[in-house]
C-alpha cells in the first residue's frame, strides 16, 4: 500500500562531503563479561581509527551493550579527536620513536614503492593518515590501545624540514626522497621507462 503523502527523503540524512571521504577502520573489538546473579552480562568496547588520508587522523574508544553501538560511539569520538600530522610527500620526514603507556612504536621513512610495512593498529593509523611508504616496528606492549596511542604520539612529534628551518632561522634539508622535487623526478622516470 503506497502512501503518497509520506516524505521518504526526510528519514534519510544527507551526508556531508567531509564525512563520506573519511577512512574508518575497526582495529579491535573487546568483549567484557560482568557476572551477576542470573549469569553473565556482556558488553563490548570498540577501538576505531578515522582519518582523511590527507594528514589528519584520530582514534576513539567506544563502549556499549551492542557491537554496532560501540562502533558508532568510537567513530564519533575519533572524528572529534582528529588532529593534523606532518608528512613529506607520501612518507614521514624523519625517524621517530613514539611511546604511550607500555607501547612503543618505531617509525622510519621509506623510499617510494616500499609500501606500509606495519601491522595491526599501526597500519590502521598510517593508512588513515595517508602515509604510503614507511617502515615500522612495534616494541613493548601488544595492547591495541597502547600501540595506536604510541603511533599517534610518534606522528604528532614529527616536524618537516620547512618547519624546522623556520624555527632555527637556517635552511635544513631532510632525506632526498622526502622532498616534492625528488618525488616528481622519480615518477617522471618511471613513466619514461
Amino acid at each position: 500500500m503506497n502512501h503518497p503523502k509520506r516524505n521518504k527523503s526526510r528519514s534519510q540524512k544527507p551526508k556531508s562531503e567531509d564525512e563520506s571521504e573519511l577512512f574508518e577502520k575497526v582495529v579491535h573489538i573487546n568483549r567484557c563479561a560482568k557476572v551477576v546473579k542470573g549469569g553473565r552480562r556482556f558488553s563490548f568496547a570498540a577501538l576505531i581509527v578515522v582519518g582523511d588520508q590527507k594528514g589528519n587522523v584520530g582514534f576513539g574508544y567506544g563502549k556499549a551493550q551492542m557491537v554496532p553501538d560501540a562502533i558508532r560511539k568510537g567513530t564519533d569520538k575519533a572524528k572529534k579527536a582528529m588532529r593534523p600530522v606532518s608528512i613529506s610527500g607520501d612518507t614521514i620526514p624523519h625517524p621517530i620513536l613514539g611511546s604511550y603507556d607500555g607501547g612503543k612504536v618505531m617509525l622510519r621513512p621509506a623510499r617510494p614503492g616500499t609500501g606500509i610495512i606495519a601491522g595491526g593498529g599501526v597500519r590502521a593509523v598510517l593508512e588513515a593518515a595517508g602515509i604510503k611508504n614507511i617502515l615500522s616496528k612495534s616494541l613493548g606492549s601488544n595492547n591495541h590501545l597502547s600501540v595506536v596511542s604510541a603511533t599517534l604520539n610518534g606522528l604528532s612529534q614529527l616536524r618537516t624540514a620547512i618547519q624546522i628551518s623556520e624555527v632555527r632561522g637556517e635552511e635544513v634539508k631532510g632525506p632526498a626522497f622526502t622532498t616534492q622535487k625528488s618525488i616528481l623526478a622519480t615518477s617522471a622516470t618511471v613513466v619514461a621507462e
